[in-house]
């Protein structure tokens, strides 16, 4: 696993233990060199974000008991894959993040200024 710092070099926080995600499924963005999708952004779904990551293949919305999940809502935080979460920023779909649980692994997909834009924890 790697080091898990956010995207100031400071600890990862939780992301989102209900649903539980990551890729580790330990609530947490954390990644390692296994997790090829760099799941590292800790999102807030939206309505928007949702319907777009569906229309590009990737359905977060309906459940899949076969793999454990339950499906995302609006409202859930979950680890998305830092490159979707870039594919949705530059389609004007991009959801909120929260960036003290967006791990650094993710500025190597995204710009932290445009992750900024969208942090909903920045005072």
């Amino acid at each position: 696993m790697d080091e898990s710092l956010n995207v100031f070099g400071e600890p990862l926080s939780d992301c989102n233990l209900n649903p539980l995600t990551g890729f580790f499924r330990n609530g947490c963005c954390d990644t390692s060199d296994q997790d090829a999708g760099s799941h590292t952004v800790c999102s807030i779904m939206t309505s928007e974000f949702l319907a777009f990551s569906a229309s590009v293949g990737n359905d977060l919305s309906t459940p899949m008991p076969e793999a454990g999940f339950e499906g995302l809502s609006e409202g859930d935080q979950w680890c998305l894959c830092a490159p979707r979460w870039q594919q949705a920023f530059e389609a004007n779909a991009a959801p909120k993040v929260l960036l003290s649980s967006t791990h650094k692994g993710a500025l190597e997909h995204c710009r932290l200024e445009d992750l900024k834009k969208f942090a909903v924890d920045l005072n």
